[in-house]
């Protein structure tokens, strides 16, 4: 466990403030195996788009945009049309004298490039002609690898008393930094303060920085990329859990060590040069007009898929299906990739309805799999466990097979110990070679589900269960109407040789699948007890309604049906029914899907899943751009081509909008995070993305670098945003269109400032729908509305639903 220490607030002075200012700048990113998408601005909601580039533009030398091209032929074929441009072009000086004609001039020109500003090591550099930024780069990340490993290394670094404690033991012994020519960096090392607080505040000194940094501390955490990133990702757990943690705070300081000793060594060259780019540091953040110019092309094409989801959503309704009691009702997760499954499956027959829920299906659960002792939390990062389970098997070959779970797991540590590693390859290599051609050649077993039906821990008592049970259904706007079939449906990703296979998982999930869950929530549904607690409290699901938990697989579009676990009696006939009806939906999507994956056919899209070579099994979410909390009325029978968050919700069934206030403080936030994850990995991808996937090499269990050593890459691999000839997703950031009254989204705004922080600053945009399904306002911030011109005659009434 790493170390967890806490600030003396008595301590605080304005170079702390500064310092943890830098490190909450900084998004975390969490390990491959359970990773999740996270806002790369996520430290920035509180400025605008374009105070964040500038911000960017001066320590990563990056602009958050595409190429002026790539909007010149969207304006060129007519996607992004005058009426866009003018309404996002800026309203405020000093730049009011851009207007359409100039902002179309400015089109046959690119940007002008933009240099990040030096570090002293980039000084140094220039001064001796030595790597120094490399140099730094190889030995901390060389340090963190072992230090933050987590099973990977046959030797990992001691955690006691935090990373700085552990890396002065390291430095002052490390022998490299000399041998490549920085003299008496082990002395100095041995010189510097024991606490990295002292070590901050004396590199302060030693720089001349005085107590206000400006964007020097940031800057410096950006160059250490994804191992900073790591350590905030650290910190952020350990504050939702209560805690407090030093650990990104610990890595400014050893980066600052290194400063300051290239300073000593370099000071009478860089001296003057370092002074100015002090002072532009601690400078105010201004954006140039290349800057807002680029601002405006960004909203600009937003304002344009607007349109077009304005226009689909208007779009008259599909016939209405008779008023009768669908077969099925198939509950799906959100995300992006369940809206092809969705329609194709409700375009098999008549009598089936999806609707759709986060992929946890309200369940924060911390699971054990069969025979492991591993807690996994399967639920969204910014949430804590309240519920465990675990995996079992209820029969006489229990024990058998837990046993046989455990050899596998000791044989797999045998192959990795100290001791035995070198001499098991040498003896046992040879022996791996058939499977290792048939595995390469994609010949090998899938991956498939847990068979063992996850139970609830034994305390959870029929009360707390029903509580459960009662409000997971009222928050999918599920309280009557049942079907005879409600499935239940997680979804995960089969693939293989993948380090980035948790990052197609669920991520309401925590980066896991989504069969736990949706196997767990089922069985709570189909107990008897609940149920009859559950009449009591008004709420009837009909005697012969059965739930069924499921999993899509969103590589191959395949569908596990786990009717193994019902403990009552299902029709098998139905059932073979309803699996003809998933495995139609499959091959509908594959055939869809096909038209967007490079070199596929509807045939060969399930086979991506086994392909070694494969570095695109799937385009994960890819394309996101909107998210829709609506009735399902809405959106049926309209393709929305795989873009589009779909969240059931139904506002008059909704007391006192707490469903609302969770839709907009949990789903939508992750989604943002989703969104703007995909968009700063596509436009800065230097900063925000993974790099080229054939050149990753896994590191500590936790993340991949690219080559041998060096920084951790986070965010998307570039295969992820690019299908080799053009890009696979359009940065756009997420659409959020709400029908609800609009006067109860701004009261859950105003009582949620992080969240209207996200609207007010244009991180996100937001509508609201009116009884139509037509996004008829628009959010125009500081908790105001703009009528967007639609019909607007049934306008949503504010009351609370009963």
């Amino acid at each position: 466990m790493i170390a967890i220490n806490t600030v003396d607030a008595r301590n605080d002075t304005p170079l702390r403030r500064a310092a943890d200012q830098a490190v909450r700048a900084i998004p975390p990113a969490w390990p491959l195996t359970a990773t999740v998408a996270v806002n790369p601005f996520l430290g920035q909601i509180d400025t605008t788009l374009d105070q964040t580039a500038a911000r960017l533009a001066r320590i990563g030398g990056v602009r958050l945009a595409l190429p002026r091209k790539h909007y010149a032929d969207k304006i060129a074929n007519g996607e992004i049309i005058d009426a866009d441009l003018l309404a996002a072009l800026p309203p405020r000086p000093p730049f009011d004298h851009i207007d359409l004609s100039a902002l179309k001039a400015s089109l046959t020109q690119e940007a002008r490039p933009i240099l990040a500003l030096p570090t002293i090591a980039d000084l140094a550099a220039r001064t001796a002609g030595k790597d120094w930024p490399g140099l730094v780069a190889e030995r901390i990340g060389a340090f963190a690898s072992g230090f933050f490993d987590e099973g990977q290394a046959l030797w990992a670094a001691s955690r006691r008393n935090g990373i700085y404690a552990a890396w002065r033991a390291f430095a002052i012994h490390d022998l490299t930094p000399e041998i490549l020519g920085l003299k008496g960096f082990s002395i100095h090392v041995a010189d510097t303060p024991e606490t990295p607080h002292a070590a901050i505040e004396r590199a302060a000194v030693s720089l001349d920085l005085g107590a206000e940094p400006g964007t020097y501390f940031h800057q410096l955490l950006l160059t250490l990329g994804g191992w900073a990133q790591f350590a905030r990702h650290v910190q952020f757990k350990a504050e939702r859990d209560g805690g407090g943690d030093t650990t990104a705070l610990e890595l400014l300081a050893i980066r600052l060590v290194f400063e300051e000793v290239l300073y000593i060594r370099h000071k009478s060259a860089i001296e003057d040069e370092w002074q100015a780019v002090r002072q532009t540091h601690a400078a105010p953040l201004m954006a140039d007009e290349d800057t807002v110019i680029n601002g405006v092309l960004q909203a600009a094409a937003e304002r344009a898929a607007q349109r077009t989801l304005a226009a689909a959503l208007a779009m008259p309704s599909a016939a209405k299906v008779a008023d009768l009691r669908p077969m099925l009702q198939a509950a799906f997760c959100i995300d992006v990739r369940s809206e092809p499954f969705r329609r194709a499956l409700e375009s098999t027959d008549r009598g089936v309805r999806t609707l759709g829920f986060a992929g946890f299906f309200g369940l924060g659960i911390s699971h054990k799999r069969f025979a492991s002792d591993v807690s996994e939390h399967r639920m969204p990062v910014l949430l804590k466990p309240s519920v465990y389970t675990c995996s079992a098997v209820e029969n006489d070959l229990g024990t058998q097979a837990r046993f046989s779970a455990r050899a596998i797991r000791a044989w797999g540590r045998f192959k990795l110990a100290a001791v035995s590693s070198f001499a098991f390859v040498e003896a046992m290599g040879p022996v791996y070679a058939g499977k290792l051609l048939r595995d390469g050649l994609g010949f090998g077993k899938s991956n498939k589900p847990d068979t063992a039906a996850p139970r609830f821990d034994a305390s959870l008592d029929l009360d707390t269960r029903t509580a459960i049970a009662e409000t997971v259904l009222r928050a999918m706007s599920l309280t009557k109407g049942f079907a005879r079939f409600v499935l239940l449906a997680g979804h995960g990703a089969g693939v293989v040789n993948n380090p980035y296979a948790s990052a197609l998982h669920c991520g309401a999930c925590g980066g896991y699948s989504g069969d736990v869950n949706a196997r767990l929530l089922a069985n709570l549904l189909n107990d008897r007890g609940v149920r009859e607690k559950l009449a009591g409290n008004d709420l009837h699901i009909p005697a012969d309604t059965v739930f069924l938990g499921g999993l899509h697989d969103t590589t191959t579009d395949g569908f596990t049906l786990f009717d193994d676990d019902l403990d009552i009696k299902a029709n098998a006939a139905d059932l073979r029914t309803i699996r003809a009806w998933l495995a139609n939906a499959g091959r509908l999507t594959r055939t869809e899907r096909a038209h967007r994956l490079p070199r596929a056919t509807a045939q060969s899209v399930a086979g991506r899943s086994r392909d070694w070579s494969e570095v695109r099994p799937e385009l994960g979410l890819a394309g996101c751009h909107a998210f829709i909390a609506a009735p399902r009325s809405r959106t049926s029978g309209r393709s929305l081509e795989g873009k589009a968050f779909l969240h059931d919700y139904v506002w008059r069934q909704d007391e006192g909008f707490k469903t609302l206030e969770l839709i907009l403080t949990a789903p939508v936030v992750v989604a943002s995070w989703i969104s703007l994850q995909y968009f700063g990995s596509v436009v800065a991808p230097s900063l925000f993305g993974a790099g080229n996937k054939l050149l990753h090499n896994v590191v500590g269990g936790i993340g991949v670098v690219e080559g041998n050593g060096g920084n951790l890459r986070a965010g998307l691999p570039w295969q992820s945003v690019h299908d080799g000839a053009q890009l696979v997703h359009e940065p756009l950031r997420l659409t959020v269109a709400i029908e609800a009254p609009k006067e109860a989204i701004t009261d859950i705004l105003l009582r949620h400032p992080q969240v209207s922080a996200l609207f007010d600053n244009g991180w996100l945009s937001l509508f609201g729908l009116n009884e139509q399904g037509q996004m008829a306002w628009r959010y125009s911030g500081e908790l105001g509305w703009t009528d967007e011109g639609t019909d607007n005659d049934r306008s949503i009434p504010l009351e609370i639903a009963s």
